[in-house]
C-alpha cells in the first residue's frame, strides 16, 4: 500500500510561483511512475504532469508546458511540482498520484492506483 501526502499549496498572485511536494510511503516509490492532476470547481479532474520511475521521462499538459516542472527525489520518496508564471486558471486542488510498481507513466487518471488528499492552489488576478 502506498500513501501520498501533498503539501505546498496556498494563495499566490498571478505571475508568482509555488512548489508542491508529495511525500510517499512504501518501498516501491522508486519503481513507480508519478503524476500530478488537478481539479477546479465544477470541472473534471485533468492531467498536469507525469514522471517515469527513474525520472528520465516527463510529460506535461499543453496548458502548463514551459511553466511547470515535475521532478522526483527517490532517496526522499518525494515528487515535486514547481509551478512558475501562475495564472488564475491554474486555481484548483492539486492531487499527487502513483501507479503500481513497474508501470509506465501515462496521462490517464484511470491508470493511477494511489491518490493523495489534494492541496489547494489559488491564484489571484
Amino acid at each position: 500500500q502506498v500513501q501520498l501526502v501533498e503539501s505546498g499549496g496556498g494563495l499566490v498572485q498571478a505571475g508568482g510561483s509555488l512548489r508542491l511536494s508529495c511525500a510517499a510511503s512504501g518501498r516501491t516509490f522508486s519503481s513507480s511512475a508519478m503524476a500530478w492532476f488537478r481539479q477546479a470547481p465544477g470541472k473534471e479532474r485533468e492531467f498536469v504532469a507525469t514522471i517515469s520511475n527513474g525520472g528520465v521521462r516527463t510529460y506535461y499538459a499543453d496548458s502548463v508546458q514551459g511553466r511547470f516542472t515535475i521532478s522526483r527525489d527517490n532517496a526522499k520518496n518525494t515528487v515535486y511540482l514547481q509551478m512558475n508564471s501562475l495564472k488564475p486558471e491554474d486555481t484548483a486542488v492539486y492531487y499527487c498520484t502513483a501507479r503500481r510498481a513497474f508501470s509506465g507513466a501515462t496521462m490517464l487518471a484511470r491508470d493511477y492506483d494511489y491518490w493523495g488528499q489534494g492541496t489547494q492552489v489559488t491564484v489571484s488576478s
